[in-house]
């Protein structure tokens, strides 16, 4: 593990919910909303409404500019957003989760939530320099966000689907690069 469990689980709730945006809109309905929230187990207030589902959408581009920020903006961006949100870091524990970071109260609203704990685990991310386990997919296509947590830093895309589509496409090149010229190539 390359950061606290709170942390990473932030991020990827960030880098999640970021993406959504990402291609086919995968945020656009209150149970959508549900799932996600379920996914990445938050906790507290929800109040489940079309509102609510606004408020996560508007942050999208927000949490994006700040996954896909360098250093010194990242850390500007944290600190506004505590400073907007007037968190208060607290060690907390709850269900069957041990001691961790909350910065506001679990009755905030669930957007104003999100952006706190993906600002507080972007502090660890700034502190520590590893800005670099945060880029944007290796698809020339695709815009989404990889959170690679892999200790060889080895993730590149930021998903399967992005993955399997570049990886069939290299093994096409390589099997067209085999063919003698002037046959066609009949591979899949």
């Amino acid at each position: 593990m390359i950061f606290g469990h709170d942390t990473e689980s932030a991020l990827q709730a960030a880098v999640a919910l970021a993406n959504s945006a990402e291609g086919s809109d995968t945020l656009t309905t209150v149970r959508e909303l549900d799932e996600w929230y379920a996914e990445h187990r938050y906790t507290g207030r929800r109040d489940g409404d079309a509102a609510e589902l606004a408020s996560l959408r508007a942050l999208r581009p927000v949490l994006r500019d700040l996954l896909t920020a360098d250093r010194e903006r990242a850390a500007s961006l944290v600190n506004t957003m505590l400073a907007d949100a007037r968190a208060l870091p607290q060690l907390v524990r709850h269900d069957d989760q041990d001691w961790h970071l909350h910065a506001v109260s679990s009755d905030a609203p669930l957007a104003t939530r999100v952006v706190v704990e993906a600002a507080m685990a972007m502090t660890d991310v700034v502190r520590v320099d590893e800005l670099s386990r945060l880029s944007v997919c290796a698809d020339q296509g695709c815009q989404g966000i990889v959170l690679d947590l892999t200790r060889n830093r080895s993730r590149r895309y930021c998903s399967t689907a992005c993955a399997n589509r570049n990886a069939v496409a290299a093994y096409r090149a390589r099997l067209g690069a085999r063919q003698p010229s002037g046959e066609p190539n009949t591979g899949t």
